[in-house]
């Protein structure tokens, strides 16, 4: 078995441990009626959901051979990724400011737990954006090029 074939193996094990997770968290809220407990444990419910997305996708980079995106494609991706960056950074900002006048510390420690998400989020969006969408992109131009780049005269009268 390639190491590869093993990490494939690895991360499809990883995603019934996050989905255990999520069946566990669910059935163990019922009865809890502290909200900030059952906040956290559904928060943590919903960050597994997430990592057996992701791990689903890390799978699918490591099985597949993926498709290049359209220009506009791109564009809307880029547009969409840029929006969250942006949503993030106001939220982080507002957290900065709000965080060190709070005098409770049961909701500052809340408040301070979705600011470091936030920051691993906005960091995670940004280097999606430098990646992932540019990693498979293929622009009207490039598609040019190939298409020319061994035709003689490029499609230019014979001479």
């Amino acid at each position: 078995m390639s190491s590869e074939d093993e990490l494939v193996k690895l991360l499809k094990d990883q995603i019934k441990i996050e989905k255990n997770i999520v069946d566990s968290v669910k059935k163990g809220v019922v009865g809890i009626e502290n909200p900030a407990v059952k906040g956290v444990l559904k928060g943590i419910s919903l960050d597994s959901l997430k990592h057996a997305e992701m791990y689903s996708s890390a799978i699918n980079l490591l099985t597949s051979v993926p498709q290049a995106l359209t220009e506009g494609n791109l564009d809307k991706q880029r547009e969409l990724v840029e929006k969250h960056i942006r949503i993030e950074a106001e939220i982080m900002e507002k957290l900065n400011v709000a965080i060190p006048s709070i005098q409770n510390e049961k909701v500052k420690l809340l408040l301070n737990a979705i600011l470091s998400d936030e920051k691993r989020h906005h960091a995670l969006l940004k280097k999606v954006l430098e990646i992932l969408v540019r990693g498979e992109t293929i622009t009207d131009k490039e598609w040019w090029d190939v298409l020319w780049e061994n035709v003689p005269f490029h499609g230019a009268p014979g001479g």
